[in-house]
């Protein structure tokens, strides 16, 4: 059977996928787009997305996926930041990058598909290309494909959320073509996705780990369905009638699924389901376990981050023995635990984690080195978690050393935030951090001061960072104080404020 990709009723052959991002290899190229340069991508899970993806890649540019909930603001920072050549965005979003496209940018312009459409109640008018503007499919049509050899692979140049307040693009030097099978062997491994597979893209493809995961299904043959957004009936429903065997997913989506009625989780056939791998985010052992009851043993987490690629790798028998380890180091990664002295620590012990890249590539944070530096030792780098291996080798996480948020899966950095927060009137100072939240593991909060003679509400605060920050960000719970806790430094206390929530929740990630 000939591997397609597959969204809503639109199918294409693997090879006529490829052969449209070789034409779009050749328009970018004409465009002036060449080795190093980058291709901004603000895109909902849509095959023009990876047509994008392919032919950025084809010529050596690095193909930059945009979160496409953020804000003019936030989209327009990442299009400078990388110095975008061009940018491909669906019409339905071209709205909200209003004031912030840059002068010297191509914008392309994707019509928004239907299924896409429906899902975001996208209306007709604002699906369809404005006049004037260039046409994806049409401009890309009109090219021969690329026949030049392809250059060595970059990858996808991903800005994670950043710790200073602005997002970093974690920029990869090419990957030697020998390196690039080990590093394939190893995706394989921990995504478990084969040629002839049937996987499905649950999650956005603005992040690392679907980005890479769609990759990798392209690269060994499976058909992809991308599925617009996640619905947890409409999942099943997916299942059943594609016979999905791979798939990606993060906690909060299994939580979903586990709130469906018992009649509707037993009304369609799972039975397909060969490997289901998740990451991001901690899961809680419970909603895990409850998973493997009812998908039998095809669970996988792995742990790992955009910088490090794939760490660890359990399966559901090694999990159930070992409840709550995120597994064991992968072929040839070195693990290993720091304690505060910056000696290593021996099995049993909790410090801070770092790890090894493996066979990927070296990368750098662009425009941004000394961070680079900040997360490496000894030719390791951290996520900034703290945690422990066990006699066995295998390694559990039990607290965050770094100011992060992971909510639904998604990082959130409260520098960010706080730097909205201050310019807001009537703020004097303020506190983000996250508290525990059982859908979606955890939630942005915020403590507020005021200014003396001023008083604001929590819906004026959340509307005033609306207008700046992507609606993820924006705290659901905030609380107003006299005066916040302050260490002798004079720095807030944010552990005062945050540890009550996570006390009571009885965890600390």
């Amino acid at each position: 059977m000939t591997s397609v990709v597959q969204s809503g009723e639109r199918k294409v052959p693997l090879s006529e996928l490829q052969r449209r991002g070789a034409q779009a290899a050749t328009g970018f190229a004409e465009l002036g787009v060449a080795e190093g340069d980058a291709v901004a991508l603000m895109l909902r899970n849509d095959i023009c997305m990876l047509e994008g993806m392919i032919g950025a890649g084809l010529i050596g540019a690095y193909p930059v996926p945009v979160n496409w909930h953020w804000k003019a603001e936030e989209a327009g920072y990442v299009f400078d930041d990388c110095a975008a050549k061009v940018i491909v965005v669906h019409a339905d979003l071209l709205p909200q990058l209003a004031g912030h496209i840059p002068n010297d940018a191509k914008v392309l312009v994707a019509p928004t598909p239907p299924e896409i459409a429906g899902a975001y109640s996208v209306p007709d008018s604002d699906s369809d290309v404005p006049a004037g503007m260039d046409d994806w499919d049409a401009w890309r049509g009109g090219f021969d494909v690329w026949d030049k050899p392809p250059a060595a692979a970059r990858g996808s140049m991903i800005y994670t959320s950043g710790t200073t307040g602005h997002p970093k693009g974690v920029r990869r030097d090419p990957l030697p073509a020998e390196q690039q099978a080990q590093s394939q062997k190893l995706g394989i491994n921990g995504f478990g996705v084969r040629s002839g597979a049937h996987a499905a893209m649950t999650g956005p493809m603005y992040h690392s780990a679907p980005a890479g995961y769609a990759r990798l299904a392209l690269q060994v043959g499976a058909s992809l369905l991308l599925l617009p957004r996640f619905d947890p009936e409409g999942l099943l429903q997916a299942i059943e009638r594609h016979r999905l065997t791979h798939m990606h997913m993060v906690p909060t989506m299994f939580s979903r699924l586990l709130k469906l009625p018992e009649a509707v989780r037993q009304k369609y056939d799972v039975s397909s389901v060969e490997w289901i791998v998740h990451g991001a985010a901690p899961c809680p052992p419970e909603i895990k376990r409850r998973m493997i009851e009812w998908w039998g043993p095809v669970i996988y987490e792995y742990y790992g981050s955009t910088e490090a690629g794939l760490v660890t790798v359990v399966g559901s028998e090694d999990w159930l023995r070992k409840r709550g380890t995120v597994g064991r180091p992968q072929p040839g990664t070195d693990v290993r635990i720091y304690g505060a002295d910056g000696q290593t620590l021996p099995a049993g012990q909790s410090g801070e984690i770092f790890m090894s890249l493996n066979v990927l590539s070296d990368f750098t944070y662009h425009n941004k080195p000394d961070q680079r530096a900040e997360i490496g030792r000894e030719g390791l780098v951290t996520n900034g978690d703290i945690g422990y291996l066990d006699d066995d080798g295998y390694l559990f996480l039990n607290d965050r050393k770094r100011d992060m948020i992971i909510s639904g899966g998604v990082n959130i950095y409260p520098a960010e935030i706080e730097a909205v927060l201050h310019d807001l009137p009537g703020v004097h100072d303020c506190a983000v951090f996250g508290i525990p939240d059982e859908d979606f593991g955890e939630v942005v909060a915020a403590a507020v001061e005021c200014q003396p003679g001023t008083s604001l509400s929590q819906e004026d605060v959340q509307a005033g960072l609306r207008e700046h920050l992507a609606n993820y960000k924006v705290p659901r719970h905030i609380t107003f104080h006299d005066q916040l806790p302050r260490e002798d430094s004079g720095k807030i206390f944010k552990r005062k404020l945050r540890d009550p929530y996570w006390e009571r929740a009885g965890r600390q990630i």
